[in-house]
């Protein structure tokens, strides 16, 4: 599959090419910039527009084959001076970032940037900086540069993405620290997974809500009156969630979610995708012989493709409590190995078509106290 590039590879490379415009007089059409990973970038600018005091130009977004919803999306750099041209000077120039329209400002603490700042992470300023300097060093210059990073319909994008859960507001943010998008990147995700915890954590939360998404947020609202939206979206990635949980020093995680995928951590499966492990039936059989379910029973439940099938078989048995019961105990063992017991962990499992299945012991206590801390921090 086709690698691409990230939005910082291409802020960089049109701050690139719109110093050179500014400090040379010469119109620029491509540039090369070197991206973290040492693989080239080739870009070509678009819209060249320049004035006596700045160059503004744009390069167009390719996340490869990666499905990037900022792939097409132009990304805009506009140097300008910021005092009188020096023709000579010993010192270091001096290169100032900034973002405009389309670029987020981070308004919560525990992000890459602090509190006030343009959502440009310090990869890509530290990639602009470099490739701007080169030029600088080309044409001898060494003032002082402002470099404004835009996106165009930035505002609307972010909307499509995490921003607004972390508390990015205006637009969305200049990434990368690769400068290289890889398809259908897990590192991606995983990173959005430790900021969202790691923002939590630095607001004071000592306690944290985990789910691998929404599915059960209408009976998380019915059952418990508690949003799942405001939870961290761990997707399949559990385990490396509950080590991220442990490395930023939380007290207490609250695992809630449908036994499609928590069924699997019963037999310590901790990446919940399907390319990884399944073993559904197989583990939901295991508990439902244990708790006593007929032969007949347990063939039926293997020859199932979903779980909630194979639910109505255990409930037509009349094991489903002690089924679930067996397995959430397993849940739990596997969890708290994989923590080695270094913060509480509590856990509710439920299906769409049964509502909760069981929970642990101290899940509903716990639910209390994040509620209750979530209120008093806000």
């Amino acid at each position: 599959m086709r690698y691409g590039f990230t939005t910082g590879s291409c802020a960089a490379a049109a701050a690139k090419a719109a110093a050179y415009m500014l400090l040379t007089g010469r119109e620029k059409h491509e540039i090369t910039i070197t991206t973290p990973k040492g693989i080239l970038y080739h870009a070509r600018m678009e819209e060249i527009s320049r004035t006596e005091h700045s160059v503004r130009c744009a390069v167009r977004k390719d996340g490869g084959d990666d499905p990037d919803i900022t792939t097409g999306t132009l990304i805009f750099a506009e140097v300008s001076w910021q005092e009188q041209k020096q023709e000579k000077d010993c010192g270091k120039p001096q290169i100032l970032i900034t973002g405009g329209a389309g670029v987020g400002t981070v308004t919560r603490p525990g992000l890459d940037q602090p509190v006030g700042s343009a959502a440009i992470n310090h990869v890509p300023r530290e990639m602009i900086t470099r490739e701007v300097e080169e030029v600088c060093a080309l044409t001898d210059y060494a003032g002082s540069l402002l470099v404004e990073i835009s996106v165009q319909g930035g505002e609307e994008l972010a909307q499509k993405t995490f921003n607004p859960r972390l508390g990015i507001v205006g637009g969305i943010s200049i990434l990368g620290t690769t400068g290289i998008v890889e398809p259908m990147s897990s590192q991606a995700l995983l990173d959005t997974i430790y900021v969202e915890l790691k923002q939590k954590r630095e607001e004071g939360n000592r306690f944290a809500a985990i789910s691998p998404g929404n599915y059960g947020l209408e009976y998380m609202k019915r059952a418990y009156g508690f949003d799942l939206d405001r939870s961290v979206k761990c997707s399949n990635f559990i385990g490396k969630t509950m080590d991220m949980a442990v490395e930023l020093g939380f007290e207490a995680v609250l695992l809630t979610g449908h036994i499609g995928k928590l069924v699997k951590l019963s037999g310590g499966i901790m990446d919940t995708h399907s390319r990884e492990a399944d073993a559904r039936m197989e583990l939901l059989m295991a508990a439902a012989y244990r708790a006593g379910c007929a032969p007949d029973t347990l063939g039926k439940i293997l020859d199932c493709l979903v779980t909630e099938e194979a639910l109505a078989y255990i409930v037509k048995d009349g094991c489903l409590s002690a089924t679930m019961e067996l397995l959430m105990k397993k849940i739990l063992f596997y969890l708290k190995k994989r923590v080695k017991e270094e913060l509480r962990v509590e856990c509710i499992l439920y299906a769409n078509g049964y509502g909760e299945l069981a929970r642990s012991d101290g899940a509903v206590e716990l639910l209390e106290r994040i509620r209750g801390e979530e209120e008093h921090l806000q």
